[in-house]
């Protein structure tokens, strides 16, 4: 069971926590204010009201035996550095950052943080992809501008192969799987792509536009 503590109860934080708790995961989580707390309760194994600006504070939390530590702290982003730092002083295996600019993503790497989340950016982005063309209709991302979508087959790829139409060298895209009836399925290289048929491709963003659109 892998655990995690999550510093700060903002909307993203909260959210974090409770889908953290889906997953069977060990949670504690901290923040300055006892109101913000109550509700996740039932989610997390433990909350602590606790400043955690405080090297005292985060050294009681025994950092090092965290698989990761998220600190969501959206009001206050000097504070949110400063426990960065702290973190990775105490030895934190990853600590995750959350931005609202590139600026403080920048802030963020060079004071310790191993990944930084741009919430807000990230789901607006997403978002776009999804609704700006009536051929995605789900997607995830994986690392800047690269993503996994679910796509619409185009016309001229019904009937056809993934080796017939080396789809990877002339889409600069990896076919993962197909979906059928809601369930996912391979997508073997002599399949035939069907009419009407949803596939899910992994690749930059650019290139699934060219595909889509």
């Amino acid at each position: 069971m892998k655990s995690f503590l999550v510093i700060g109860v903002g909307a993203f934080g909260r959210h974090l926590v409770q889908y953290l708790s889906r997953h069977n995961c060990e949670i504690l989580v901290a923040d300055k204010d006892e109101k913000k707390l109550q509700g996740l309760l039932q989610c997390a194994t433990s909350a602590k009201i606790a400043d955690c600006t405080d090297p005292d504070v985060l050294t009681s939390f025994d950092v090092p035996g965290f698989d990761a530590c998220f600190v969501c702290v959206d009001s206050d982003f000097l504070a949110q550095l400063e426990i960065i730092c702290l973190l990775k002083d105490l030895g934190a295996k990853k600590v995750y950052g959350c931005a609202d600019h590139d600026l403080q993503a920048r802030l963020l790497e060079r004071n310790g943080a191993d990944v930084v989340i741009y919430p807000e950016k990230d789901m607006a982005r997403r978002i776009a992809l999804n609704v700006s063309s009536e051929n995605i209709f789900d997607s995830y991302k994986l690392a800047k501008d690269f993503y996994v979508c679910e796509i619409a087959v185009r016309p001229e790829w019904i009937g056809k192969t993934l080796k017939e139409l080396d789809f990877r060298a002339r889409y600069s895209l990896n076919v993962l799987a197909r979906k059928e009836n809601g369930a996912v399925l391979d997508q073997l290289p002599d399949d035939v792509f069907e009419k009407d048929a949803h596939i899910l491709v992994m690749g930059k963003e650019d290139a699934i536009r060219k595909v889509t659109s």
